[in-house]
């Protein structure tokens, strides 16, 4: 009787895990409306030093208290922790900055839909994941409204230049980044649970960005007036605490009940929400291949969904 109510709990929970993922990347959609704001005070690697001290002054105590999680890890778990950390959380923040600093925003948010096609090839190779048969056409789908959601019927690029810049190449990094992240996340997640894995993250990231912001040299160019330093202030709170720690809570929870590759397909979320956020905060009207988008994705993430549901029944009856 334990175990049938075991499997009819994982049944349960698999859908929720799967939207959990995707409420968490959704959040990531804020990310650059705080972003391109402190870029007027901060370089990008002291707005990423800043925003991983205030994640760690909130995650540490969580830390303290798993810190019983900590005899789990092992020497081999050693190498995923520094990617998450160094990469996907340092570096990659870093490289998506100066991506929005010196790169063309359209091209840049285009690029990190690579994300999927990395955390797919790491997921095989790695997680040995298998692949539903339809999750090519799905993929292929989610991306066509991505590029719809992003550019509508417009080519993106008019020649080869536009896409090798510093930006593109910033945003290239920082989708391999988290996309590898993902991967490494989803394996760090069978050995501890995802509030430990979320604190490393942090914690580790910060003597490597302390350590690039010294060696970077760069004046602190704050704003000398009380009312503007209030701002950046709260800016980076919110930066830290919306799409930095909330974010990757929910991503977390939800990542350790899924396959790594259904994961990538749900972080797609993000186009939809900098479309809603476009709207919102800069007027832009949503035109009709945008709606097309935006429903071509969501499809995506039912059906995936609904499979995953489907898969889970025969465990549950069993």
């Amino acid at each position: 009787m334990s175990h049938l109510s075991t499997s009819l709990f994982k049944h349960q929970a698999v859908k929720p895990a799967f939207w959990f993922v995707v409420l968490g990347a959704a959040l990531w959609g804020v990310d650059p409306l705080f972003r391109i704001i402190l870029l007027d005070s901060l370089t990008s690697t002291q707005i990423a030093l800043l925003e991983h001290i205030i994640l760690v002054l909130f995650m540490a105590p969580v830390m303290w208290k798993h810190r019983q999680e900590l005899r789990k890890l092992r020497l081999r778990h050693l190498g995923a922790l520094l990617f998450i950390s160094w990469g996907g959380s340092a570096l990659a923040t870093i490289m998506f900055t100066k991506g929005l600093e010196t790169g063309d925003l359209n091209a840049v948010l285009l690029l990190q839909k690579l994300q999927p096609l990395f955390a797919i090839l790491m997921a095989r190779w790695l997680l040995k994941e298998s692949l539903p048969k339809s999750f090519g056409t799905l993929f292929i789908v989610a991306i066509v409204g991505t590029y719809l959601l992003t550019f509508g019927f417009k080519l993106p690029f008019t020649n080869l230049n536009d896409i090798i810049q510093v930006g593109s190449l910033m945003s290239i990094g920082a989708a391999l980044l988290w996309g590898g992240s993902t991967v490494m996340g989803r394996y760090l997640l069978g050995a501890v649970n995802y509030e430990t894995v979320t604190s490393l993250r942090f914690i580790l990231a910060l003597p490597l960005l302390l350590a690039l912001v010294i060696g970077e040299r760069q004046v602190w160019t704050l704003p000398g007036e009380s009312g503007a330093l209030a701002l950046v202030g709260l800016n980076l709170l919110l930066q830290a605490l919306l799409p930095g720690l909330l974010s990757l809570l929910l991503y977390y929870k939800g990542l350790s009940a899924i396959k790594a590759s259904y994961a990538t397909l749900a972080e797609l979320s993000f186009p939809m929400v900098g479309v809603m956020i476009n709207w919102i905060a800069f007027q832009q009207v949503v035109t009709v291949t945008q709606v097309a988008g935006f429903l071509m994705i969501w499809a995506t993430l039912l059906i995936i969904s609904r499979q995953q549901e489907r898969n889970a029944q025969p465990l549950a009856a069993a």
